[in-house]
């Protein structure tokens, strides 16, 4: 089953997972925003430290394992197939991981704010 995370920005200043159910992104994938769609190659493994996203934007892992962790030490395991949606865009931010050897390949989608 596919796998789709939302990290976003608390009242709290720190970043935090939601589970999303596949109904849930749907009302959020259909809202396309202005930016390039990106294909992105990462080496494994490698790691970001703690940052925020670029952009409303979800990515979905192509290829690889991705790993997020929010401050409180949750992380959360994507494999291809998997959806992040990525709305942590001020605060304490997140890491962002790429595990094992092989690399991983992503594709980010711009969103637009929810209205």
């Amino acid at each position: 089953m596919v796998q789709i995370v939302r990290v976003y920005s608390g009242s709290d200043g720190e970043s935090h997972f939601e589970d999303l159910t596949p109904d849930q992104f749907n009302s959020i994938a259909n809202r396309i925003g202005e930016g390039d769609i990106t294909l992105n190659q990462r080496s494994s493994p490698s790691e970001s430290d703690y940052h925020n996203a670029p952009r409303l934007q979800y990515v979905v892992n192509l290829s690889g394992v991705a790993e997020f962790e929010v401050a409180d030490g949750t992380k959360k395991r994507l494999h291809p197939g998997d959806i992040l949606v990525a709305e942590d865009l001020e605060g304490h931010g997140h890491i962002a991981r790429s595990i094992g050897t092989e690399p991983r390949i992503s594709l980010a989608v711009p969103l637009k704010q929810a209205s």
